[in-house]
């Protein structure tokens, strides 16, 4: 693997718990590869009309929702891997969700869990996970 992809977070809303900020602030150090933008929450239909305006040609948008595929940690590191020459975009709605142009705009529907978490934790879940695969593919300790 020639280097870990750059990656861009899409996200809507502010993070407003400390813990989940320090958190997110802790696995932002270590993935320098990663662009965070956040939107203003409103409506979903008014922030994916937003979000699509900040996609650029050849980008590659992976929504966070529900109806998404869940995989394991080793199988998004590989996703990573062959996405590598890829401009990856992933987005998280906010607590109301994504808009129905905004799912059928995505590549790709990911889902953390079959179960439901508030968006700022799926925040930091998706971050985590993001430095889990980099240290996987970099065979580090840190996945065990």
């Amino acid at each position: 693997m020639q280097g870990f992809p750059k990656i861009k977070l899409i996200a809507v809303g502010k993070v407003k718990k400390r813990w989940i900020v320090e958190g997110i602030e802790l696995y932002q150090k270590r993935l320098p590869e990663l662009e965070i933008v956040e939107i203003k929450d409103s409506n979903p239909i008014s922030e994916g009309e937003q979000i699509l305006t900040l996609l650029k040609s050849g980008d590659h948008p992976t929504v966070l929702t529900e109806e998404g595929k869940t995989c394991g940690s080793i199988e998004f590191a590989e996703f990573l891997k062959r996405s590598e020459s890829n401009r990856l975009v992933f987005i998280i709605g906010s607590a109301e969700g994504l808009s129905a142009r905004l799912k059928q705009a995505a590549d790709r529907k990911l889902s953390l869990s079959p179960m439901t978490f508030p968006h700022e934790l799926a925040r930091l879940l998706l971050i985590e996970q993001l430095y889990r695969a980099k240290t996987i593919l970099q065979g580090s300790s840190y996945h065990k």
